[in-house]
């Protein structure tokens, strides 16, 4: 039991849930908007930014909330209005009422995430292996999900009511979990690790500047990476199938995607046993996703996309769950869900941005100009991130 009063098995089996459920929206949204209620790839991204604005806007909210106020009531409030807004749109998806409830769908999406995240910095144990197992439990779902998703898509016709009906059984399962295994974290502050921790408000408590440049540049490199890792899980789905692939095997990729990070999570918790190294890590894992730009110049048959999705696969695995590990070791106890929060809105900041971004691009000038664009963009970060990591590691503090 850590000290928010959650076993780590139920944040994974909450993690687990919602991530099954999320699996039967996000993947479906831009094809949705385009085929079915017959608006252009630039209004998809716009209802897409609009989601993950309010994704950015859940998450900074409750990222400040849970060092102040008692995160099981914020928890139990979240999930049980974001399963009201899920069941409302079983009856009510046509345009632009999906639009709308998709927009408050990721405020409390991000709001949820962020909760989760700042419970586990608090689990009393290696950050790393906590985050991986986050990242692991989201990715299952994600695999099952996404198995699903594309077949009943096609086989329901297009209508998307099945797809919220299922999501919002899960989500009324997640939140039976926090009502029931969540417990009451009123001591929170008062169970700091640092005794001068528990007695100063986390608005004043300030990091040193190595840390701050160092949580900075991740929360900058989080935006590029999503807005560009967004072109796979939002416009792909329109260039495969206008290349004649079935948007079953378009979910397919993400099936595999999900398959592989459960495999190379494991096998990096493994590994994190004997090696400590995870700024490496992170830029291991950021130049593969780069790559992964470069090989989908050279899609022209399903086999390419499998290939272009393993390698962002190897990349997503190996940085994104490292980052949030990284930060949580260099934000002190009374700040960590301040600093997950901001981690988790500058993440969705990405998401906001990538799917217009990526219309705007498709619409001015093509595909192939956009997978350049987005190679070039995270390789400039990458090269950044380096930088600053050689400057300011060393004078770094780590909690």
């Amino acid at each position: 039991m850590n000290r928010q009063g959650v076993e780590l098995k139920w944040l994974l089996f909450g993690m687990f849930l919602g991530s099954i459920g999320n699996s039967f929206v996000w993947p479906l949204t831009t094809i949705y908007i385009h085929d079915q209620l017959h608006e252009s790839l630039t209004v998809s991204g716009i209802v897409l930014l609009f989601y993950s604005g309010a994704n950015v806007v859940g998450s900074y909210i409750s990222g400040m909330l849970f060092d102040r106020a008692n995160p099981r009531k914020l928890m139990i409030g979240g999930t049980l209005l974001a399963t009201i807004v899920m069941a409302i749109m079983i009856f009510f998806n046509g345009w632009p009422i999906y639009g709308i409830l998709l927009t408050v769908i990721g405020f409390f999406n991000g709001w949820i995430i962020t909760m989760v995240n700042s419970f586990a910095t608090r689990s009393g144990r290696d950050g790393r292996y906590v985050f991986n197992m986050l990242y692991f439990a989201n990715n299952l779902g994600m695999v099952i999900g996404t198995t699903i998703v594309g077949p009943l898509y096609q086989y329901a016709d297009g209508n998307v009511s099945p797809m919220f009906l299922i999501t919002t059984i899960l989500y009324t399962m997640f939140s039976l979990v926090v009502i029931f295994f969540f417990k009451d974290s009123q001591q929170t502050a008062a169970k700091a690790e640092d005794e001068e921790d528990k007695e100063t408000k986390p608005i004043n408590i300030k990091l040193p500047q190595a840390n701050l440049w160092i949580n900075w540049i991740f929360f900058i490199a989080l935006v590029v990476i999503w807005t560009m890792y967004e072109q796979w899980a939002s416009n792909l789905s329109v260039f495969m199938t206008d290349q004649g692939i079935s948007m079953t095997k378009y979910s397919l990729l993400w099936t595999l995607n999900g398959i592989l990070i459960v495999i190379f999570q494991l096998g990096i918790t493994w590994l994190n046993r004997w090696v400590n190294r995870p700024y490496m890590q992170v830029l291991v894992g950021m130049f593969t996703i780069g790559f992964s730009f470069v090989l989908l110049l050279y899609a022209h048959s399903y086999s390419w996309f499998v290939a272009a999705m393993v390698v962002l696969t190897i990349g997503e695995a190996t940085a994104l769950p490292t980052m949030p590990a990284i930060v949580n070791s260099l934000s002190p106890v009374a700040v960590k869900g301040k600093y997950q929060g901001i981690l988790n809105a500058f993440s969705s900041l990405g998401k906001a941005i990538g799917p217009l971004f990526g219309g705007l691009m498709i619409e001015a000038t093509s595909y192939h100009i956009l997978f350049i664009i987005c190679a070039i963009s995270i390789f400039v970060m990458e090269l950044i991130v380096v930088f600053v990591i050689k400057v300011k590691r060393a004078k770094a503090v780590e909690y």
